[in-house]
């Protein structure tokens, strides 16, 4: 059997071409065949994650003009101390002449500063303490402390006008948005997500064979949103135990969209393993994994109709699909849409005593509380309910046969 490390790097090595090309370049490379243009408002919506495909540079300065930073008003920092008539108030969004000498301005918060003022002092060290009252004042005090800058946001104070926004290859993050909003820009280019085929595999599955058990694609849609979860798309497709069938359903499904194949269930020593028997001719190598659950895993580069595109086998039960993609699959993926490659790892003592299998690395569900790690549930790859309720992964390593209240675990947060 291999170990947990060993695969994971013939996992990583495999997707290396296919990652690759989705990774921006540091000049301007950003692989053109990878990035399409979006709308920033349906971005926004669509809540993907997303990378950028080249450098963006703000066309205006932001912010673009002298504003207020407080509700107040408008100075010359040189008339401290003095009193002086109350101007035209300067709402937001309005263009105001200059500031009179001798006058002070009322201006609202983001309000642009009138030619002539340079300090802005808040409408609470007035008299009055507040508006709208304070716009009925005739005259005002100009605060004996005030000086040039005062509550003024400076024109490019956030980003001069043809700075960089964000480099190629930055993560589209709700701040980014934000900024690429304020400069002024409705389109950008992003890189496109990694486009991935999620393969189940059984004739009981719902919708197969009309003689079917009726066991629902728990697979399908569980690993659809981990895959989400890392800016990937995934489209689904079930198909039966049937070689012929099998690699039908998967060829039309691959088409000219996929740049990877998911496959769960199939690869074990039973006598209907059909991912094992129709791909392992095709160039898919089944390497068992000293891990408990998902030991029965396969990769390889396989051919599709006139596509080669690489394949990862997962075994059917769900929880163990779901810990081969946190474990294999989600430290590759990750990276791609700005996200750590690691889950936040802790290590905490034990609450429960357990056993484990000393030849292999078990990965346990379990969730932490009072600084301790309790156990969800049994090792069973079946147990799906179970996982759903847990909050961390446990790893109990090779070489460990039992776990007392106390021993230290590696836990890694969901």
């Amino acid at each position: 059997m291999r170990t947990i490390g060993r695969h994971a790097e013939a996992v990583a090595a495999l997707l290396a071409p296919v990652t690759a090309r989705l990774t921006p370049g540091t000049a301007e490379r950003s692989c053109l065949e990878a990035r399409s243009t979006v709308d920033l408002a349906a971005e926004a919506r669509a809540g993907t994650r997303r990378r950028l495909g080249t450098r963006v540079v703000a066309p205006i300065a932001l912010p673009a003009f002298d504003n207020s930073q407080m509700d107040g008003f408008a100075v010359r920092a040189a008339d401290a101390g003095q009193d002086l008539a109350v101007g035209a108030p300067i709402p937001a969004g309005h263009v105001p002449g200059p500031l009179a000498a001798g006058t002070a301005a009322p201006i609202m918060t983001g309000a642009r500063i009138p030619d002539g003022a340079d300090a802005v002092f808040p409408v609470e060290r007035t008299d009055v303490g507040a508006f709208p009252a304070a716009l009925e004042i005739d005259r005002v005090r100009v605060p004996d402390d005030v000086r040039t800058g005062d509550f003024v946001r400076a024109a490019g104070s956030d980003l001069a006008r043809g700075g960089v926004v964000a480099e190629a290859g930055a993560p589209v993050t709700p701040a980014l948005l934000g900024a690429l909003a304020a400069s002024g820009i409705d389109r950008v280019d992003v890189v496109r997500p990694l486009r991935v085929l999620v393969v189940s595999t059984g004739s009981e599955l719902v919708g197969v064979d009309a003689h079917a058990a009726g066991i629902g694609d728990a697979n399908g849609i569980a690993l659809t949103a981990a895959l989400a979860e890392v800016g990937v798309a995934a489209r689904t497709v079930v198909v039966p135990d049937d070689e012929t069938a099998f690699l039908r359903g998967v060829t039309d499904a691959v088409g000219d969209w996929a740049d990877l194949v998911l496959t769960t269930g199939g690869i074990s020593a039973g006598a209907y393993e059909v991912v094992r028997q129709a791909l392992g001719p095709r160039g898919l190598a089944v390497t068992p994994v000293a891990m408990q659950p998902g030991g029965p895993q396969a990769l390889g580069t396989v051919s599709f109709g006139d596509r080669v595109v690489p394949v990862v086998a997962f075994p059917g039960n769900p929880v163990s699909a779901l810990v081969s993609f946190e474990v294999f699959l989600r430290p590759v993926l990750a990276p791609l849409a700005g996200l750590p490659a690691e889950r936040p790892v802790q290590v905490l003592p034990a609450a429960d005593a357990s056993t484990s299998p000393a030849a292999k690395h078990q990965v346990r569900r379990g969730r932490v509380e009072d600084g301790r790690v309790h156990l969800v549930g049994g090792p069973g790859s079946h147990l799906l309910a179970h996982l759903a309720a847990a909050t961390h992964l446990v790893h109990v390593p090779v070489g460990t046969a039992t776990v007392e209240p106390g021993d230290p675990l590696t836990v890694w947060s969901l």
